[in-house]
């Protein structure tokens, strides 16, 4: 009850609001016929534009309100000016205005529903034409109050071409902003689905290696188990046995503690209901990630891409970690300024994605073990070497989807090149 009266109580303001700005926009105006019963201002545009802006409002409401506002203004403006008419009188002049916005915001009313499927074209010949309808009830208002003739055909022209004219410029502009503001929301969105993508791709990692550790936890488990039975089976062993058995419970349990993390991981990083991405899409956040890497490096790493397939993918989360991974290493490759290039194609039952820099290389001695667990070539400034766990890790994750890595470097050239080969019906 309360939200429903805070609720009231807003679209009151803002329906007031509305009201006195239209009735002072109203007042930037011109008059084409004779005398100054009849105006052409900008308060039309202006509760158009509101209209479009506020569609949540009470159009008929909203019409009456700005109605009145607008005869309560002008008589106003009357009574301040020398003339000093009558308040009947005043009324009588301004009600055929007050009379216009009550009937420009019941044809508005009619298609309220439909302004958000509208193409602006339509939208601006649909508003045109109930503001032209809306005019002709205004001058029917005034011809009769005040016994006058009835608009001539010229007349009608000048009142179609400023209907006409107003509300195709009145939309325009507010498709400009609507088109700015959904610009922005996507602009939001691309970038909440980055880091959406950065915590997906990191999750997947720490996922597959927490499984691969908790198959080395059982085998060790297995071992550990049968050795205490051993011990206890042999008479020089028992007094060892109760410490065995003992160190096997607590891996036992360490296992159940990796079950329940991994558990958590597991629907954090939910790849069954994920959605699909391109191969395309892939390799350009990739890119767009490792650009920003470069510059927090303070490297000038340019990035380039030949994508020549490009199919939608389920498995994008694996290929984002891989070809990050990859691209991160090329980056960091890079001395002070280089190129990143990224390949994607198909050959035969496989697509093949390249990850070449034009960094300082790899020896030829090093090319063997660059894959194994542990072997890094980075240092830091203090001597402390890298976990070098990532191309490992990479390693693994192609060989899960029956793909295949290597390495092609060239020390003549100064360029590192990892092809990744993996079955395409795999990516399908």
């Amino acid at each position: 009850m309360e939200w429903m009266q805070n609720r009231f109580k807003s679209t009151g303001m803002q329906i007031l609001i509305i009201a006195l700005l239209v009735a002072i926009a109203g007042e930037f105006k011109i008059t084409p016929f004779s005398g100054e019963i009849f105006r052409i201002g900008l308060g039309s545009s202006a509760f158009l534009f509101f209209l479009l802006l506020m569609r949540h409002l009470p159009y008929v409401k909203t019409g009456v309100a700005v109605g009145v506002a607008v005869l309560l203004f002008r008589m106003l403006e009357d009574t301040a000016s020398a003339d000093h008419l009558l308040i009947l009188e005043s009324v009588r002049k301004h009600f055929s205005a007050m009379l216009y916005y009550i009937v420009f915001s019941i044809g508005m009313s009619w298609i309220q529903k439909r302004l958000h499927v509208l193409h602006p074209l339509l939208l601006g010949a649909c508003t045109a034409g109930i503001d032209f309808l809306s005019n002709e009830m205004e001058l029917i208002a005034r011809s009769t109050l005040f016994h006058l003739p009835y608009v001539q055909l010229s007349q009608w022209l000048l009142i179609s071409v400023t209907a006409v004219v107003r509300c195709y410029f009145t939309v325009g502009l507010y498709s400009s902003l609507t088109v700015s503001q959904m610009r922005i929301v996507h602009a939001e969105q691309q970038k909440r689905m980055e880091q959406m993508l950065k915590i997906g791709s990191g999750l997947y990692g720490e996922v597959f290696y927490l499984k691969k550790s908790m198959d080395t936890i059982e085998q060790i488990t297995a071992k550990s188990y049968d050795l205490y039975c051993r011990l206890n089976e042999a008479k020089e062993g028992w007094e060892y046995s109760r410490s065995i058995l003992e160190i096997t419970q607590q891996i036992h349990e360490v296992k159940k503690d990796s079950q329940r993390i991994l558990a958590g991981l597991l629907k954090l990083s939910d790849r069954e209901t994920a959605s699909e991405m391109k191969l395309s899409e892939i390799v350009q956040f990739v890119m767009r990630s490792n650009e920003e890497y470069g510059r927090m490096l303070l490297k000038e790493a340019s990035l380039e891409k030949d994508v020549r397939s490009d199919y939608i993918t389920s498995h994008y989360i694996p290929l984002l970690t891989v070809l990050n991974n990859l691209a991160a290493n090329a980056v960091e490759a890079i001395e002070r300024k280089g190129t990143v290039r990224i390949q994607v194609y198909e050959m035969h039952e496989d697509t093949v994605f390249i990850v070449s820099d034009s960094g300082s290389g790899i020896s030829e001695q090093d090319k063997e073990m660059v894959f194994e667990p542990g072997f890094t070539t980075k240092y830091s400034q203090e001597g402390i070497a890298a976990t070098g766990i990532g191309l490992s890790h990479v390693r693994d994750i192609v060989r899960s989807f029956g793909g295949t890595i290597r390495l092609k470097s060239r020390d003549q050239t100064d360029e590192t090149t990892f092809i990744v080969s993996l079955p395409t019906t795999a990516l399908k």
